[in-house]
């Protein structure tokens, strides 16, 4: 038996999460598991010393009383701690419940008061302000275990544990009554409940059981196998590990794979990360691959020459491929590419990478589209936090089309309801959501989940999502228009970082408009200006400078999608100022609310 057999016959057999690890643990426990970046170098916790951990942190849980089925929350960037406490806490038999770093003290509150949680796991002082503050008006969480020293002088109604001192102890014990534990453990119990970053209204709690998570890794992992192979894989975990997305793909199908996974120590370092971690796959939201393109492009172009020439070529190429179209020159282009500049471009990623994973939001398929003519693999996924996440995916052997989100994976069933919406059903659909029985039974009136996205089946079975069905704009004439479209198309212009159309019940569409900071900077260098948007924004020769570009994706869009007015907004969407999610998905009621008026006011 060939080792992927094995190990994905070992995935889909699991009966659990924590029994997958820990029997991964036992076959290869000397290979490395959790990669982070301390004191300037990179440094390995195996499986077996993660298992060891794992085990002596859950008798610890145990013991502060932690009960069969309490939720635990998890307050920490990602780090191989994370992943530790994720495991630990199912090892005590209790629910994982991950925050977002980024949250408010409103949104632990929430969090907190909603999931009655008992427990927390936060991972240092500055994390632990906002939370301390939420804990103390909530009153549920009676433990605190911090991961770096804190140092708190007073901790009102919670006792506070510190991370070190958990998993120390005899470690043969701990694992015996972890396996005894485990071994009651079905894949039918819920594992975590994920809270939804929400673009609209308070997060609720998706619950997620053990077995929605493995078949999505082992669904995933056929499609690797199929498609690529695995042999001493790596992951470099980027996106928050508290998305279902990373939670997932990037923590339990490596687990599945027996794969090594290393952090990224942010955006500011994420290049150099990736020369340094040289992974094989990467998942990231399709903001950061729009970053990543304009980033590249931008070092190319500046290079100029023979450089600049091949971009141009590829970036056609590019464009073809996606139209399903072909040029007499394509084929010596790409040789031509193969010898140039694409080894350059995979070398930025580390050299080894076997496929970019795009999911959290729709890619744009010129996106995508640019990876591909530069030679790098991209996969863009579908789901939803209430699947666990992944409903299908782009492959290969599926025959990889950019707009669409590709075939549904073994074992989910999906269909399209006669308004278009899209329909799944399987063992990764949630149990519902946490203490909401009406939010529950409007998302599963029967055995079907309603995903709330609009789209439809290609030829070939592949789901083309076309929006989402709360955000189409039906304009004044009865048109439905889908709005991240127009988003997509116009981020891809230099001038323009974020967008929101507008255009409900409204004779044509508008825009409100957060120009490219860095397109900004050298557009006031080079009219003798100060490149202060608050000044500029206003400013007739600038407006006409986005307006150009508004108009150059006008050309591609039809009469009815053409934005024909826009304001430029105050300040970038961002998650801090409530306008974005933590994936980076814009909130339209929030952002709505706050410039609503100036663009009911361009009709």
């Amino acid at each position: 038996m060939q080792p992927n057999t094995m190990q994905l016959a070992d995935i889909e057999n699991a009966k659990s999460l924590v029994a997958l690890f820990l029997q991964r643990a036992d076959q290869i426990g000397a290979a490395p598991f959790l990669t982070a970046k301390t004191g300037g170098d990179w440094t390995s916790i195996s499986y077996s010393e993660a298992a060891k951990q794992v085990c002596l942190l859950a008798q610890q849980l145990v013991r502060m009383g932690l009960k069969p089925g309490d939720r635990v929350v998890i307050v920490s960037e990602n780090r191989p701690e994370w992943c530790i406490a994720d495991l630990a806490i199912m090892a005590a038999g209790c629910i994982t419940t991950p925050a977002y770093t980024t949250n408010t003290e409103g949104d632990h509150r929430h969090i907190l008061d909603d999931s009655g949680a008992r427990a927390v796991f936060v991972s240092n002082a500055k994390l632990a302000e906002p939370l301390f503050k939420a804990m103390m008006r909530s009153g549920h969480a009676e433990h605190v275990i911090a991961i770096d020293p804190i140092g708190a002088e007073q901790t009102g109604s919670f006792h506070l544990h510190d991370w070190a001192g958990l998993v120390e102890g005899d470690a043969a014990e701990a694992r015996a009554a972890v396996d005894a534990r485990v071994a009651g453990v079905t894949r039918d119990d819920i594992a975590c409940i994920i809270y939804t970053s929400g673009t609209s209204g308070s997060p609720r709690g998706v619950m997620l059981h053990h077995g929605a998570i493995l078949h999505n890794c082992m669904a995933a992992g056929e499609v690797l196998a199929q498609d690529f192979g695995w042999e001493q894989e790596r992951f470099l975990s980027f996106l928050p590990l508290s998305h279902a997305l990373e939670h997932t793909a990037g923590l339990f199908l490596p687990i599945g794979l027996g794969a090594d996974i290393w952090f990224a120590e942010g955006l500011d370092k994420l290049s150099s990360n990736l020369e340094e971690a040289q992974p094989t796959f990467m998942i990231v939201v399709p903001r950061m691959f729009e970053l990543l393109r304009g980033k590249i492009i931008k070092q190319v172009e500046k290079r100029g020459g023979f450089a600049a020439y091949l971009l141009h070529k590829a970036m056609g190429l590019g464009e073809r491929k996606i139209a399903g179209k072909h040029a007499l020159g394509d084929i010596p282009i790409s040789w031509l590419l193969d010898f140039t500049l694409r080894p350059k471009v995979k070398q930025n990623f580390g050299g080894r990478i076997k496929a970019l994973v795009s999911g959290g939001a729709p890619l744009n398929p010129e996106v995508g589209g640019f990876f591909q003519a530069m030679g790098l693999t991209m996969l863009q996924g579908y789901g939803q936090t209430e699947t666990a996440p992944v409903i299908a995916c782009n492959f290969p052997s599926a025959g990889i089309k950019l707009d669409t989100v590709g075939p549904p994976l073994r074992g989910v069933d999906v269909k399209i309801a006669d308004d278009g919406e899209i329909l799944v059903r399987g063992e990764c659909v949630m149990k519902g959501y946490w203490q909401n029985q009406e939010a529950t039974q409007a998302a599963l009136p029967g055995e079907w989940l309603h995903t709330g996205d609009i789209g439809h089946l290609d030829d070939r079975g592949r789901i083309q999502i076309t929006d989402r069905k709360k955000d189409i704009i039906v304009n004044d004439k009865g048109d439905n228009i889908a709005p991240q479209k127009l988003e997509g198309m116009l981020t891809l212009q230099p001038e323009i970082a974020q967008v929101m159309v507008s255009g409900d019940k409204r004779p044509y569409m508008v825009a409100l408009i957060v120009p490219d900071a860095e397109w900004m900077k050298q557009w006031a260098r080079e009219n003798g200006m100060k490149a202060d948007l608050a000044e500029l924004k206003d400013n007739a020769e600038f407006r006409a400078a986005i307006k150009a570009a508004i108009d150059k994706t006008n050309k591609e869009l039809s009469v009815l999608e053409k934005v024909r007015k826009f304001v430029v907004a105050d300040e970038p969407f961002s998650v801090e100022n409530n306008q974005m999610t933590p994936t980076l998905k814009i909130r339209r009621p929030y952002i709505r609310e706050q410039y609503g008026e100036r663009l009911d006011a361009l009709y």
